[in-house]
This record gives C-alpha cells, structure tokens and sequence, in this order.
C-alpha cells in the first residue's frame, strides 16, 4: 500500500513538475519512475529529482572528456587512476563554491567514481505532499546555481 502511495504521489508530483518546468526532462522517457532533471544556468550543475524523495545537485566530469583537457591534443595516454585524481582536484574547484551553503541546508555530500566519470552529489530529501513548496525549493536552487555564490 505504501509503494503505491508513493508512486501516486510522484506520479502527481512529476507531471505538475513537467507542467511548471517546461525545461525539465526525463533522462529516460520511457521510465515514468526515473529521475527528473531541471536546467540550469550553470553548466557545471545538475539539479534532479528521484521518485524516491531526494533533491541531487551535483557536479562530474567524464573521464574521457578529462583525458581531452589534460591531453591538450597530445597522444599521451593517462591511466583511469590518474584521470579521476585530476576529475577530482577540478570538481573540488567547482564544489567549493557551494559546499557550505549546500550543506548548511541539509544536504548531505558524497562522491561518485566509476571508470566512466567522477561526480560529487549532494543530495537531501523532498516532500512531494506540498507541490507549491517543492516548486520554491526548485526555484531557489535555479537561483543559487545561476549567480556566483
């Protein structure tokens, strides 16, 4: 009972979200139940919410993106180790930013590695019960993510 209940709700809360942000996607449409991802000036951000309550905003490199920065052209060949060393020293750039803030607001931070990329996440709960409220809290990190901190 209480799966179904909250798949009504973020059935709910998802197509309010698709209405209020036009910009939003699913970066699966054919999983109603996969994440929505918002827009935002920033480029180096994501903003997503998942069907389990939780509101990420993280920051990633891919590790063959990294590879094209570092190389600079080059042939040299880097190995995965020493890519997600230097994903990281750039994301801790980029996260530095935001950190404090991120967490004096509740949220919790953790980072991501696969051979495929490095990402820092940060990630707190949502409440899909006031859809008015959950529009603020989108708004307000559209905001914070698109002026410098």
């Amino acid at each position: 009972m209480s799966q179904e209940r909250n798949k009504s709700k973020w059935d709910e809360a998802r197509a309010f979200l698709k209405n209020t942000f036009p910009n939003c996607h699913q970066l699966d449409p054919l999983d109603p139940s996969g994440p929505l991802t918002f827009d935002l000036d920033n480029e180096e951000w994501t903003l997503e919410i998942s069907s389990n309550g939780t509101l990420a905003c993280q920051s990633g490199y891919d590790l063959e993106d990294m590879k094209s920065i570092l190389s600079d052209g080059t042939a040299e060949d880097l190995g995965s180790d020493e890519l997600a060393k230097q994903a990281k020293f750039y994301l801790q750039q980029t996260v530095s930013k935001y950190r404090s803030r991120l967490k004096q607001e509740g949220f919790t931070e953790r980072t991501e590695m696969n051979d495929e990329y490095v990402a820092v996440m940060f990630e707190r709960e949502i409440n899909f019960d006031r859809l008015d409220e959950l529009e603020q809290t989108i708004r307000r990190y559209q905001a914070i993510f698109s002026t410098a901190p």
